[in-house]
């Protein structure tokens, strides 16, 4: 019935996103108070954030500027006269009773970003991807509410240090057709909002955060249905878990007979399902009117030009040069490519070795494996680029083995020390001289006459038996190519 369940009964899923990113300023949007997560409840606020009475917000520049460089980053225009608007409403976390938004005149529209989407698996177990193009509506500046923390047996307490963190605020257009696009672009956005350094990414905290308008038309249709709006969907899971569970509940609805009602819902994970949580309001509910405060924002084209010529290469764009440039595969691609500082690392590893996809290989497998299982990342990482490329020629070179070099990159993870020291320090180097090994051969050879009568007969799977009685004898110190070559060489001859 397709990835979503509904393929079968003829219908199509539209999906839309809205994001909420906050912007990594150091103070607030309109005012001088932290940013800082986790501090006393409360006590990150001033008169300015809390609206009272005489108190004037001031705009701040570099919101505007991280707000400016996410929308270049993902092929916005940036409109140079943006316009602030009061969005009416009442909630115990919105101090002032309305939020400063952007309405009519937002900072950022008109964008697209052409990105990898998931779409299989190739017979060798690794992702097919496609490429798939989706645009971007709007991106708004506006300033963030309240907390409201539900105690259960108690009151509902409210915290209003975010009040005032400074936001973007992203709307794609529907064109997402399945939860899996939603998903792959919801991890790219997070990618390229890293990238910039505009925004943390971190969803448990709620510094990203989405809503996901949905709903279904009859294959084929271009009208759109009856949509509903699943807010605050705080982890790439819970959106695809959200998603899925709200497309087939439709699904149900209009194969019943019955119509979808347009409203807002929240995503239960006790239940793995979609609740009604209230009527979707329309902007006219929320009473939009002009800030009278804030002079409108203009952005002048010195300061635009400077704005983009600080944005990084993006992730999309390091990816293709990835597999251009170093021959990798596309997932190999996309996951060094995961973090900028990832990235970075690997490129800085080429500068000291020749080896692309070895490297690649590397950091894709043992030195992921161990970053993951100590919650580490890759600024924490105790192999310095320098010493994975020592670890990459010492393989090379026929120095160690890569069985070996397995074992030196565990000492090196844990001890932080350069490569050659620990393979000079516990002797591994590996044995690669002719005369030494032949001898080690033959002394194999005349040890187990019965099983070299028996290989001359036929049994050439005993051909492992005689590698490891060698790397037995050698500790794993022989070189496995050579071993393996006299091994033929000697086996072959005829007493």
């Amino acid at each position: 019935m397709g990835e979503t369940g509904v393929a079968g009964m003829g219908f199509e899923p539209v999906i839309g996103l809205e994001v909420h990113a906050q912007l990594l300023t150091r103070s607030k949007i309109f005012c001088g108070c932290s940013t800082r997560f986790g501090a006393r409840p409360n006590s990150n606020t001033c008169p300015v954030c809390l609206g009272l009475p005489g108190a004037l917000p001031v705009l701040n520049r570099e919101a505007v500027a991280m707000a400016v460089k996410a929308g270049l980053a993902l092929g916005c225009r940036i409109n140079r006269h943006s316009v602030f608007a009061r969005k009416n409403y009442f909630y115990p976390d919105l101090p002032k009773g309305y939020q400063i938004s952007q309405y009519d005149r937002p900072l950022a529209s008109g964008g697209a970003v052409e990105i990898p989407v998931a779409a299989g698996e190739t017979s060798t177990g690794q992702t097919e991807y496609r490429r798939e193009r989706f645009r971007i509506h709007r991106i708004h500046l506006e300033d963030d509410a309240g907390k409201s923390i539900h105690i259960p047996g108690d009151d509902t307490h409210v915290n209003l240090n975010r009040t005032g963190v400074p936001l973007i605020e992203i709307v794609t257009e529907a064109d997402f057709r399945s939860p899996q696009e939603a998903f792959d672009f919801l991890t790219y956005l997070r990618k390229v909002l890293l990238y910039l350094g505009v925004c943390d990414g971190n969803m448990e905290e709620g510094s990203l955060r989405c809503d996901a308008n949905v709903s279904l038309r009859p294959a084929g249709d271009e009208r759109f249905g009856t949509k509903t709006e699943i807010k605050n969907l705080n982890s790439f899971r819970f959106l695809r878990k959200a998603l899925d569970y709200e497309i087939r509940r439709q699904a149900r609805v209009l194969e019943e007979g019955r119509r979808v009602e347009q409203e807002t819902r929240l995503w239960d994970e006790d239940s793995q399902s979609t609740l009604t949580m209230r009527g979707k309001e329309e902007a006219h509910d929320y009473r939009y009117f002009p800030e009278p405060d804030l002079l409108p924002v203009v952005i002048s084209e010195e300061w635009m030009n400077e704005l983009e010529a600080s944005l990084p290469e993006l992730p999309e764009a390091r990816r293709a040069r990835f597999v251009s440039e170093f021959g990798l595969d596309d997932e190999t691609a996309l996951i060094l490519t995961q973090a900028r500082e990832f990235a970075d690392y690997f490129e800085e590893t080429l500068k000291h070795c020749n080896g692309p996809a070895k490297v690649a290989n590397w950091m894709v497998g043992d030195l992921t494996r161990d970053l993951k299982r100590d919650g580490r990342s890759i600024v924490d990482c105790p192999v310095s680029p320098e010493s994975l490329a020592r670890l990459v020629d010492l393989i090379d070179s026929g120095a160690i083995s890569g069985r070996i070099a397995k074992d030196v990159f565990a000492e090196m993870y844990a001890s932080r020390r350069a490569p050659d020291g620990i393979v000079q320090e516990r002797g591994l180097r590996q044995i690669s001289s002719t005369g030494e090994l032949d001898a080690i051969v033959e002394a194999v050879l005349a040890a187990n006459p019965d099983k070299v009568e028996a290989f001359r007969g036929g049994k050439e799977g005993l051909l492992g038996f005689f590698v490891g009685q060698i790397m037995r004898q050698t500790k794993g110190q022989a070189n496995p190519q050579l071993a393996n070559r006299l091994l033929m060489e000697r086996l072959k001859e005829r007493p």
